[in-house]
């Protein structure tokens, strides 16, 4: 039988290769991960949808000799669906909703072996940078119970950072998995547009502007997860060429002398915390002393247009989410069936035309265009991840007079009229301050990473982002691992698991 601290010491592929060996069986690793999660979910709320006996059974039963073979797993309830199990989206419309086909993702980690425990908690509609979902209640940062482990896969953040398990699945739509992993001091890789299969009932993510993977603590296990998980699927509308290896190969590789841009300038404007600019400017003396080549630069894109250009997406996609619960609930949905935030978005996405859409669309492929153009001169964009550390829980929800403006533009459907009186502008400019670096990469289709390379004074995680050239994963991959040997941050553990 493993102990809590072995369980606590192993990534998912030190997992796998004991029960390999015959050292560790499939069973003890779920009662061990099962033990964790009796012991800390109730602190921070990241499973939302235990699958415990289930999983039990397969690994009884016996799991596919995968690379993962035998390793205790768990899904964000958003995304990636699962038959049989529960898919709220984080939605009280769905809390009845029970998927009857498993997505291709889902299929491809079970064929890595992976044992699914459950579910992790995510805001409605994966739609926030934080995870405080009416349904499920807020899902807690394990280094700080008062702070939020970000989102909108914040539920899978804080079960991999409190040790239920060691990798758990992810999406990012605007930047949805680096956020959480900055936030909790783990690894989070956003792969390219296309890398990564979305069927087999979506074409695309958010018009591709998402994809889906995971949330580690170890570098080794994001890039082994992507080996199994590469490559498109039947009817697929992107195609990316195969890595020349595989990418778990990668991170033992020394990445050459990589010629690195960094920048402290805020997307919006606004003022740059001090804590998220030590993280890049450590960050970026740490690569000059590693051999690479490193310049400040100011921001390559655009902030203001890009953040005009996600809003239109972010409107639309929930003006679409929610005309298609009539199928779930067997009638439109109203006002009531939603968050009253996410509601005002749906209604906000009504308020533009297909030509405002298009013309956004455009700023996609200008960014595009712009970043193939900057990466001629410079391997990687460095930046912060987030532009302030981990919030507290709530400090991101509406005020009591919002609210209750939130109450009168929702009952009377007035969101014509908040988009002409200007506020939005403002509160777009609100919601996106905080976390204002993410969205370009999802926009022009490029992978980024956040590293765990910083912890506040007050021992919170601050990450660094970087940025690649379509399709460079590889390059990524080959510097974090070096970053990881560089500084460890895998044994860096938050109070709540000692």
């Amino acid at each position: 039988m493993i102990s809590p601290a072995e369980y606590d010491r192993l990534d998912g592929l030190a997992q796998a290769a004991l029960v390999r060996t015959g050292q560790l069986t499939p069973a003890e690793l779920c009662a061990a991960a099962i033990a964790r999660a009796e012991a800390v979910n109730p602190q921070i709320n990241a499973v939302v949808h235990p699958l415990y006996e289930p999983a039990r059974a397969r690994a009884a039963a016996g799991l596919p000799a995968g690379p993962f073979g035998g390793v205790p797993f768990l899904l964000k309830d958003f995304g990636a669906q699962y038959a049989g199990a529960p898919h709220t989206s984080g939605s009280r419309a769905l809390r009845n909703f029970v998927p009857k086909e498993d997505a291709e993702l889902v299929r491809r980690w079970q064929a890595a072996g992976l044992n699914i425990l459950g579910k992790t908690n995510t805001p409605e509609f994966a739609l926030m940078g934080v995870t405080e979902p009416l349904l499920h209640g807020p899902a807690r940062n394990p280094w700080h119970l008062g702070h939020t482990p970000g989102g909108s896969s914040g539920g899978a953040a804080a079960a991999v950072a409190a040790g239920i398990t060691p990798v758990a699945g992810a999406g990012d739509g605007g930047g949805s998995i680096r956020i959480p992993a900055a936030c909790c001091g783990l690894f989070g890789l956003k792969p390219s547009r296309g890398r990564v299969p979305t069927g087999p009932e979506q074409g695309e993510k958010w018009q591709g502007a998402a994809v889906e993977h995971v949330l580690s603590r170890s570098v080794r296990d994001s890039a082994a997860m992507l080996d199994a998980t590469q490559g498109p699927d039947a009817g697929a509308p992107y195609f990316l060429p195969n890595p020349a290896r595989p990418y778990l190969e990668e991170v033992g590789r020394e990445p050459g002398r990589l010629r690195i841009a960094f920048s402290l300038g805020h997307p919006l404007g606004s003022a740059l915390h001090p804590e998220c600019a030590t993280a890049v400017l450590e960050a970026a003396k740490l690569l000059e002393s590693l051999g690479h080549d490193v310049a400040e630069v100011p921001l390559p894109f655009d902030g203001r247009a890009v953040s005009t250009a996600f809003l239109m997406l972010y409107f639309g996609e929930t003006g679409a989410s929610i005309a298609a619960l009539a199928r779930h609930l067997g009638r439109p949905a109203r006002p009531g069936d939603v968050e009253p935030t996410t509601w005002l978005l749906g209604l906000l996405g009504r308020t533009y035309t297909a030509a405002d859409f298009a013309a956004a669309r455009q700023t996609w492929n200008d960014h595009a265009r712009a970043f193939g153009r900057f990466h001629q001169t410079y391997d990687l964009l460095l930046t912060p991840t987030l532009a302030t550390p981990p919030v507290c829980i709530g400090e991101l929800q509406p005020r009591p007079l919002e609210q209750k403006l939130l109450k009168l533009v929702n009952t009377f459907g007035l969101g014509g009229l908040i988009r002409r009186s200007g506020i939005v502008e403002k509160l777009a400019e609100q919601s996106l301050e905080k976390t204002p670096y993410t969205q370009v990469a999802n926009l022009t289709g490029q992978p980024a990473m956040s590293v765990p390379l910083h912890w506040t004074a007050a021992g919170l995680p601050c990450g660094v982002q970087f940025i690649a050239r379509l399709g460079a994963e590889d390059v990524l991959f080959r510097l974090a691992g070096q970053l990881e040997q560089a500084r460890p941050w895998f044994d860096k553990r938050p109070a709540l698991v000692g």
